[in-house]
């Protein structure tokens, strides 16, 4: 056990376990993150978390994570208690410790003036230690309630809620239409972000508490919501928000015009071992990504992977400002222009640049340049974009590969295929504030409620909506109370 440490933050500067190199991290598809981690060092970090008495950082994290607690645990070398804590609030935690954008960090109380505490890489470095040295267990029911619910979709939040509604002892199977589990934590992110043995093994573990799969099922087509709440006492709708937005300009059906969704699934699908259509491949191509987001970033990295002759990112926006300005304070995310993994491993970004046409100069029905024009917006007083302004029109780049990655919808129509699924203005499925459709024991949960949105989200949609349904079915439940019922959201100057 250590000693006490009030003053750690004082004492020790930010040291994360940071990225591979990315001169030699592009030059394959294992993760970016550096395999090996002092836990010396790790527990360093957790001493500079501050014990400060109001954890914005808990208030920063969606589903409320017990990050001082977690990081006093560390620092005191109690890694076995420190993954119980983890685990109270998340499932997973090595889903959003490898992929989650930390909003914790940037709320931590020591990121008003100095560097945060290394939130994401404790989180992580904990739930790789209970991996690697056995604790992580099935946790099967003692006993059985008799209901059966139907979870549809095996994403983050569709796995949350099977194994939440599992451990409250109701019989729970899954239903996925791909042909593996685990949505698009499997086919979506890219291998390099997040290796996929992480989703299998806890599919290993669901299965081992009692979960039952069905892979290769289409809900809406293959099975009606009538049939599944003719079958199950409740049904559970995780099924995200896959409907990607489109460019609807001229040239948009030219061969190598594609979403950056299916993109990045097929280059997955292709580090499983399923061969890669030659419009899927990028080598000696040049490359364009619309889109400035996280899958505008994974499509620019799987491009230079598969070696794109070069790779240019292109926002319809300006770029952020270097710093933050007077109404983004703290404990808000900073929005401030940071270079993404992807540009620091080669590429270009381009900033207030909108599509007018795909081209095809040659005439062979492939893409090979695209038409844009330089734009500036007029918005309204919530920021949203409401008249273009054209400063110049005509620009020519060259493009012989185009992955649109602009952002999704909402849930994909196969499983609306009833007239009592509604969808709200939003494009997501209409829901009370229990999280149920108009069709009594049919649930919403993850981007299909709330609409796109990050994996710690997900997950807590699903751990919130497996009590919804407990509650339902047996009229009280033991299980964790709602997000929104645990801690407030963040207040929006300060504390």
């Amino acid at each position: 056990m250590s000693e006490n440490h009030p003053d750690g933050f004082r004492r020790h500067r930010r040291r994360p376990i940071g990225y591979r190199e990315p001169a030699s991290r592009v030059r394959d598809f294992r993760q970016i993150h550096r395999f090996h981690w002092d836990p010396e060092q790790l527990r360093i970090q957790g001493e500079r978390c501050m014990d400060c008495g109001i954890p914005t950082c808990m208030a920063g994290c969606p589903i409320g994570n017990l990050i001082p607690d977690w990081n006093d645990l560390v620092s005191r070398d109690a890694w076995r208690q420190a993954l119980a804590r983890l685990h109270a609030t998340n499932n997973f935690p090595e889903f959003t410790g490898y992929t989650c954008p930390a909003p914790c960090e940037t709320a931590c109380t020591l990121a008003i003036n100095d560097d945060a505490v290394t939130i994401k890489d404790i989180e992580r470095s904990i739930i790789d230690r209970g991996w690697e040295a056995g604790w992580i267990r099935p946790e099967p029911p003692s006993r059985r309630t008799g209901k059966q619910v139907a979870v549809v979709g095996s994403g983050p939040a569709g796995l949350a809620a099977a194994q939440q509604l599992n451990r409250a002892g109701h019989r729970v199977t899954v239903f996925e239409r791909d042909d593996v589990i685990g949505g698009l934590m499997v086919y979506g992110i890219p291998d390099f972000k997040f290796a996929k043995h992480q989703v299998a093994r806890r599919v290993r573990q669901l299965c081992d508490e009692g979960i039952r799969f069905r892979r290769g099922v289409t809900v809406g087509e293959d099975l009606s919501i009538d049939e599944l709440t003719e079958q199950f006492d409740a049904v559970c709708l995780a099924i995200g928000a896959r409907r990607p937005r489109d460019v609807a300009v001229p040239g948009r059906e030219l061969q190598g015009v594609l979403f950056g969704m299916e993109y990045l699934c097929a280059e997955n699908r292709h580090q499983a071992g399923a061969p890669l259509e030659a419009v899927m491949n990028a080598r000696g191509k040049r490359v364009v990504v619309l889109g400035g987001g996280d899958t505008g970033a994974d499509c620019l990295a799987t491009a230079h992977r598969q070696g794109a002759r070069s790779a240019v990112q292109i926002s319809i926006n300006p770029p952020l400002p270097k710093t933050r300005q007077p109404d983004n304070p703290w404990p808000q995310s900073p929005r401030i222009h940071q270079r993404t993994y992807a540009l620091q491993e080669s590429g270009e970004e381009a900033f207030s640049l909108n599509v007018s046409a795909f081209l095809d100069q040659d005439h062979d029905g492939w893409v090979d340049a695209l038409e844009l024009e330089r734009v500036e917006w007029k918005r309204d007083d919530q920021g949203r974009r409401t008249e273009k302004i054209v400063l110049e029109a005509g620009i020519v780049m060259p493009a012989e590969r185009v992955f649109i990655a602009i952002g999704f919808e909402g849930p994909e129509t196969a499983c609306l295929n009833d007239a009592r699924l509604t969808l709200s203005p939003r494009h997501t499925l209409e829901t009370d504030e229990r999280k149920m459709t108009p069709v009594p024991g049919v649930f919403v949960a993850g981007d299909a409620r709330r609409g796109q949105s990050l994996v710690v989200w997900a997950i807590g949609e699903g751990r919130d909506v497996a009590r919804q349904i407990d509650l339902w079915l047996m009229g009280e439940s033991r299980l964790p109370p709602s997000l929104q019922t645990r801690h407030p959201p963040l207040p929006p100057r300060g504390l």
